[in-house]
């Protein structure tokens, strides 16, 4: 497999991932070669993040009107290792890798079928005001969740 900037041991950094859901590859998502468009693992890293922090209960406080800060994404990246095609189902795992002041780090995958890694991502996400559009601390409470390696799968 080739090398990626942000992962040191592929083998220790694949077994940190707890959190997955499962995606079906649509139709609309594949081009006239039948596979899988280079843009597509992008939408699947947005779905699987939505789902993980749900899961570790951040989204449920930045949809509210009333609450003040929101997540928005700073950076995102997606290296191809296997062609997708239509109809296959992958296991899209997402993870906080490094937390900052106000920032984290979050790492994906995606596995065929057959356990295969297809792509590998990154992306850095930030807490902001929604007043000021500036960086908001993570509470500690917050950095604990995006510490927390000991979340199980979701049935998504």
């Amino acid at each position: 497999m080739k090398h990626f900037t942000y992962i040191e041991d592929i083998e220790t950094w694949q077994q940190e991932f707890s959190f997955s859901i499962h995606i079906k590859v649509r139709f609309s998502e594949t081009d006239m070669f039948g596979h899988m468009n280079n843009t597509v693992p992008f939408t699947y890293f947005e779905e699987a993040r939505i789902e993980y922090l749900k899961h570790i209960g951040f989204m449920q406080d930045w949809v509210k009107p009333e609450h003040d800060t929101i997540p928005v994404v700073a950076d995102l990246q997606c290296d191809f290792v296997k062609q997708v095609f239509f109809d296959e189902t992958l296991k899209v795992y997402v993870k906080a890798d490094r937390v900052g002041r106000s920032s984290v780090d979050l790492h994906y995958m995606g596995l065929n079928e057959e356990e295969q890694v297809c792509f590998t991502g990154r992306g850095t996400m930030v807490q902001i005001s929604k007043e000021t559009g500036k960086g908001v601390p993570w509470t500690e409470e917050m950095k604990s969740k995006l510490h927390s390696e000991k979340v199980v799968s979701s049935p998504v």
